[in-house]
């Protein structure tokens, strides 16, 4: 009897061993299954990062510049940035499945902002002069338009020739073509600020006789602020029209850019762009 429970002793232990060691197995199995499946799911998650997170095309513009790009209350109160420079824009975005972010930057201030990498591209009635093309790398020109002179309405007459603008204070944005332009005017006392808006209060307050500004922006602030009118005076100049700034050697950007241009001006949305916005502005 006694040797029937040893042995029956011995029969028990070795069944809990036994046990034991299959749940240690299965744990094991179980623990290397979840691991195959977080490896297997982080492979697949792994396969499609670009494809989950949304592109990013970062421009810079400097929104005082109706009809280009300017501010406005939308339908819901909020402030937005519109403009057909900014239609544009949001067309060569849509081009690259990308989400467009808008910064509001001083004129002066994008081609660094461009260089530095803050900004992908840059649309901002641009001019392309050989010192712009020194620093970045340009588009096809997009779009061409005039200068023109804007005044009081009683001095007109006074500045109807780019002769009567000699020894005149005459108010032009910093880093513009304009200021070029005024550069070339004999004692012409200048005044260069960064935005537009502040140029057309120093007219209005009598601190500047007239100001040099581009033809359709000018259009827009002589409809929307009494008193102002566009002289006669006919601004030569050899600007060549507007274009969009890339980094210099982003060629891929820079391509798609151009291609989005060709697919544009072929069936007419920019010079639809430039109607609606204009109207816009008027308002």
């Amino acid at each position: 009897m006694k040797k029937w429970g040893i042995l029956l002793a011995a029969v028990m232990m070795l069944t809990m061993v036994l046990a034991a060691c299959g749940q240690e197995k299965n744990s094991n199995n179980g623990a290397a299954n979840t691991t195959g499946n977080n490896q297997s799911q982080n492979e697949t998650q792994g396969s499609q990062p670009e494809t989950d997170v949304a592109k990013k095309l970062i421009l810079g513009t400097s929104a005082d510049f109706p009809p280009y790009e300017f501010h406005i209350k939308n339908e819901q109160g909020a402030d937005e940035i519109v403009g057909f420079d900014i239609e544009i824009a949001k067309e060569i975005a849509k081009d690259m499945g990308a989400e467009l972010e808008i910064k509001d930057l001083k004129f002066d201030s994008l081609l660094n902002e461009l260089a530095s990498g803050r900004i992908d591209l840059v649309i901002s009635g641009l001019s392309p002069t050989p010192e712009r093309a020194e620093q970045i790398d340009m588009s096809k020109i997009y779009y061409t338009a005039e200068q023109a002179v804007v005044t009081r309405a009683a001095d007109k007459d006074k500045f109807a020739t780019m002769e009567s603008l000699e020894g005149a204070k005459i108010g032009i944005q910093l880093g513009s073509i304009q200021e070029g332009i005024a550069q070339e005017i004999p004692n012409a006392k200048l005044t260069a600020l960064a935005k537009i808006n502040d140029i057309v209060m120093q007219l209005n307050t009598n601190r500047v006789d007239a100001a040099i500004l581009e033809g359709p922006v000018a259009e827009s602030f002589v409809k929307n602020v009494e008193g102002l009118v566009i002289t006669d005076a006919k601004v030569e100049n050899e600007d060549e029209g507007y274009v969009i700034g890339v980094k210099k050697g982003n060629q891929e950007l820079l391509d798609q850019v151009n291609t989005t241009l060709d697919r544009l001006l072929g069936d007419g949305s920019i010079d639809r762009f430039v109607t609606e916005a204009s109207a816009l502005a008027e308002k």
